[in-house]
């Protein structure tokens, strides 16, 4: 462990190497003023024109990503971000939250509880973050002075101008908001919302509201669990209003014409849904639909994942169908870059969020109906063969395994995936992992479904 305990010394002495190598009096002026080179054009008769001379920021953004990369170790390993934001940071993605969303409903049907979620946007996320309030907040993820100080100096008090041909209009103040291409933005963001998320879980502990919150950057979700849909659109409303009223005090707002409910129900037969009515907190009447779309994943009520499959296989065999503009058997690209092409474009795509529902006894005669008719088409366009051609043949003369040994080996290696993720991951948490036995033990665990 001796490798964290100076980490923040690390960061100073990175701050300290951007001011030493400009050799500016004010270090913060250093990303204030990005720093310029003039390079010349390459294959130029005369450099005696300013045309002639290309000027490229790049050290700049090299010191804001190893800044970057630090300030995110540093918070990571005080386990000091909250283990529901799952965007903008190292070992997390959309993955991770289909995953886990998937989980924590399979261990409500466990216990005979139908899942309710609740999807809200943030509106402006990125220009509305307040700078007074994330200094604050970098002061409490335990940071020196120093490191705070740098980031109060680069942002609080910063100002901007608008220059319009031959227009130059005076200075003013912008006090919130980050670019949304800024290398320090995605830690910066966490960093906002980690407060944010552990002020709202310990009101709704008070208001004892049993609900699990996931956010991707700006996109929130509310979970609750419960026997009965009344019960559940009450706890929703609840925890609305709350999320709501604690966002304005964070100088943010839910952007209401986005928000959408969605019920996972597994029984068989008409499911009637109720709608939920979130006009008296300002929102509107929202009514759940059949299918859902978040972060890209098709999610149906009994998790079936059929409108999901279809959605990403329609698009991956109209790509094929769009390369054989490259080529056939008689000119164009190669079968070897054929199969290079269908290994990095199109299964990529198709196989999208197949740990959802590739699973031990799942019923997937279906996803593998079609992955299999994708998988055929590839594979005679990659050798220009006839349609007629036997399937089997074509797929080992092509050199690719068919599509269910494939997903088998990738369901492996992504077994192995969370055992190299941090303690805090929220994957961890949820695997029952002997490391994590000191926190307090969370209702949808492994051991969860079994009992």
């Amino acid at each position: 462990m001796k490798s964290i305990v100076n980490q923040d010394d690390c960061l100073i002495n990175i701050i300290n190497i951007a001011n030493s190598c400009f050799e500016l009096g004010h270090w913060p002026n250093y990303f204030k003023y990005s720093s310029t080179i003039i390079i010349p054009k390459p294959n130029k008769t005369s450099y005696d024109q300013l045309k002639v001379f290309r000027p490229i920021v790049l050290l700049g953004k090299l010191i804001k990503k190893v800044i970057a990369e630090r300030l995110q170790f540093i918070v990571a390993s005080n386990d000091f971000i909250h283990p529901s934001q799952l965007g903008g940071l190292k070992f997390k993605s959309t993955m991770d939250a289909g995953v886990v969303l998937t989980h924590i409903v399979w261990s409500g049907w466990v216990k005979s509880k139908m899942t309710s979620t609740l999807a809200f946007d943030i509106s402006q996320f990125f220009p509305s973050l307040n700078h007074w309030l994330l200094t604050l907040i970098l002061e409490k993820a335990g940071l020196k002075s120093k490191v705070s100080s740098f980031f109060a100096n680069y942002l609080v008090k910063r100002k901007t101008n608008y220059i319009w041909n031959d227009l130059h209009f005076p200075d003013f103040e912008i006090n919130v908001g980050v670019s949304q291409g800024f290398t320090l933005s995605p830690i910066l963001l966490a960093l906002y919302l980690t407060l944010f998320l552990y002020i709202l879980e310990k009101r709704l502990q008070n208001l004892k509201i049993p609900i699990s919150i996931l956010l991707f950057i700006d996109d929130g979700l509310i979970v609750v669990q419960n026997k009965s849909l009344d019960m559940s659109n009450a706890h929703l409303f609840c925890s609305y209003n709350v999320l709501s009223k604690l966002l304005n005090n964070f100088g943010l707002v839910i952007e209401h014409v986005k928000t959408e409910i969605f019920h996972f129900n597994i029984s068989h037969g008409i499911f009637n849904s109720l709608p939920l009515d979130l006009s008296p907190i300002g929102g509107s009447t929202l009514h759940p639909k059949d299918t859902w779309k978040y972060l890209g994943f098709i999610f149906d009520r009994k998790l079936t994942f059929y409108q999901h499959i279809n959605y990403y296989l329609n698009k991956v065999i109209l790509m094929v169908k769009c390369m054989k503009l490259l080529g056939n058997s008689s000119r164009g690209i190669n079968p070897i870059q054929k199969r290079q092409l269908y290994r990095c474009c199109i299964l990529p795509i198709a196989l999208y969020g197949f740990q959802l529902w590739f699973y031990n006894k799942a019923p997937i005669s279906y996803h593998m109906k079609i992955l299999d008719k994708m998988q055929r088409k590839a594979a005679i366009w990659i050798l220009g063969a006839f349609k007629t051609s036997p399937k089997e043949e074509i797929k080992a003369i092509t050199g690719i395994i068919p599509i269910k040994f494939h997903l088998q080996k990738l369901a492996r290696r992504s077994q192995i995936c969370p055992f190299k993720l941090p303690s805090n991951h929220i994957i961890r948490d949820l695997m029952d992992d002997a490391s994590n036995s000191f926190k307090k033990p969370n209702p949808h665990t492994v051991s969860s479904l079994t009992s």
